[in-house]
């Protein structure tokens, strides 16, 4: 594995990340919805498990705000690095990378949440799927055409 494909991942990460994001706002302002909670939740709650203040009242409520929306783009970018590290290199279907990508984020997303008991799947209505599902796969199709399109075509590897 060289270098480049890892950084490659990462940046199919962070392009996938930053389409996931302009996916959530446009549904809050389409739908007049508020921001979700989860990002500064777990923030917190990881924080707390790691015995580390963040500081008094408003401080902490920054801080939690400013942790949460990073550990959302370390999940996406760590994501398409794990992504590399499968794909060896080689380009994939968009269609099939793209699915996997989009479900290896919501799983590591949902999966983390769940653990830290921030939310529970098992409750979720409808909707709350769908405003799950459909960002992430965006992520995935984002991340998928950025990591082929950084792969050289198969003649010139």
């Amino acid at each position: 594995m060289r270098t480049t494909e890892l950084t490659d991942g990462a940046i199919a990460g962070a392009v996938g990340s930053t389409a996931l994001n302009v996916v959530t706002y446009l549904d809050m302002v389409v739908r007049a919805r508020p921001a979700s909670s989860t990002p500064d939740d777990a923030a917190g709650r990881l924080a707390g498990a790691a015995h580390v203040s963040l500081g008094p009242g408003p401080k902490a409520t920054n801080r939690r705000s400013g942790l949460g929306a990073l550990l959302g783009y370390a999940t996406g970018i760590g994501v398409g690095v794990g992504f590399a590290l499968l794909a060896r290199g080689r380009r994939w279907p968009l269609a099939t990378a793209g699915g996997l990508l989009g479900a290896g984020a919501m799983t590591m997303t949902d999966g983390s949440l769940t653990a830290l008991r921030v939310t529970n799947p098992r409750t979720w209505s409808r909707s709350d799927w769908i405003s799950d599902i459909v960002p992430h796969l965006v992520y995935g199709l984002a991340a998928a055409a950025t990591w082929n399109r950084l792969r050289p075509p198969a003649g010139r590897r």
